[in-house]
């Protein structure tokens, strides 16, 4: 006879509020039903009350962890409107900042799995790895979470250190080359644990409309980094990572080799970085009438920010989608047929962060 297992809506584990119902027969998981918005946070409500300046801090805050892509898409649609075109040396510096976020979060993520996982020691390692990251961010911003580096037209504080940024990435591939790709991807255990696990197809992928590192893990190439170049990306000959075994296995594999690519982007874009301006103009840009969408590659995936403008000093209209709002429904095809044990780890494999969709 079946059963239902209600998992949520708060965790021990999480800050973030949501709940899936697990219909079992037995250990098997017959069907899931997701249920999220326990929250609502209005920010795009409260974006359309405050003026441009004050909603890149507010946008910021859409998630702590990959808070600087939010501000990174809200002025990329607002130069979109304005008609600016980014300083060269501004659209290197988007781009390394955006990089150490990636690994931020990946290294978050790694921790996370390996928790989930068994393995204490290995957690403990790459959230050592994670911490030079949050080191080299704040370095650069002068903060650990949110950086506050972007500006419309710009970005607001230069790179003083090159060097010291390079040899903490070049510090931190070691670790990941060293500890994290082995055991990830030869480990008994781990491969006992996440390989034939969970699997999306890459039909499932395309059907659901996953996005980020969860389709790319099933086979689904798209990332905006080389479909749609933004910033400096265009000049850095960006390769996406793709598996096709769509398992919880190639979703990590995915990650941590796109940890390798996010340094080689940075000691790329450190070696090339150009002189000039970090500002299209010196003063705040007035934005025209109009509206536009905008397009970047988060952590978890696309975010995709709509702005419109009536002329005046406060948006007309905000409108933000998350990764996650579009991954989230692919954890039901993930989760038929599995076992009830596996359903923590399944769930972690898309890196959900229900604070973005709840926004």
């Amino acid at each position: 006879m079946p059963y239902t297992i209600p998992i949520g809506p708060y965790h021990p584990a999480l800050e973030e509020p949501y709940k899936i119902n697990i219909t079992c027969q037995g250990e098997i998981v017959q069907d899931v039903d997701i249920v999220i918005g326990f929250n609502f946070r209005s920010i795009e409500l409260l974006a359309q009350r405050r003026n441009y300046l004050q909603d890149l801090t507010l946008v910021e805050r859409v998630c702590g962890i990959c808070s600087n892509v939010h501000t990174l898409t809200f002025c990329m649609a607002a130069e979109a409107i304005a008609g600016i075109e980014l300083p060269a040396r501004a659209a290197y510096i988007r781009v390394i900042v955006a990089e150490l976020e990636r690994l931020h979060s990946h290294l978050l993520w790694s921790g996370v799995a390996a928790e989930l996982i068994g393995f204490q020691t290995m957690f403990m390692e790459i959230f050592a790895l994670r911490e030079r990251v949050m080191d080299t961010l704040e370095a650069i911003s002068g903060n650990r979470v949110n950086y506050a580096m972007n500006c419309i037209g710009g970005v607001n504080r230069d790179l003083t250190d090159p060097d010291g940024i390079l040899s903490a990435v070049q510090d931190i591939q070691s670790g990941i080359q060293r500890l994290v790709i082995p055991i990830f991807t030869t480990d008994r255990t781990v491969q006992a644990r996440t390989a034939g696990v969970g699997v999306l197809t890459r039909e499932d992928a395309l059907a659901y409309g996953t996005v980020g590192p969860t389709a790319r893990a099933s086979g689904v190439g798209n990332d905006l980094r080389s479909d749609l170049p933004y910033a400096a990306y265009g000049e850095l000959d960006f390769k996406p990572v793709v598996e096709q075994a769509g398992d919880v296995q190639a979703r990590v594999v995915v990650r941590a080799l796109e940890m390798l690519e996010s340094i080689r982007l940075i000691e790329t874009a450190l070696h090339k970085l150009p002189a000039g301006p970090l500002k299209a103009n010196p003063g705040f840009p007035s934005l025209i009438p109009g509206e536009a969408t905008a397009r970047a590659e988060a952590p978890r995936g696309e975010v995709m920010y709509y702005v419109r403008s009536d002329g005046s000093d406060i948006p007309q209209r905000v409108k933000i989608r998350t990764p996650t709002y579009m991954n989230m429904p692919s954890v039901r095809p993930m989760s038929l047929g599995q076992q009830l044990a596996d359903m923590p780890l399944i769930q972690a494999s898309i890196d959900p962060c229900y604070s973005c969709t709840d926004r």
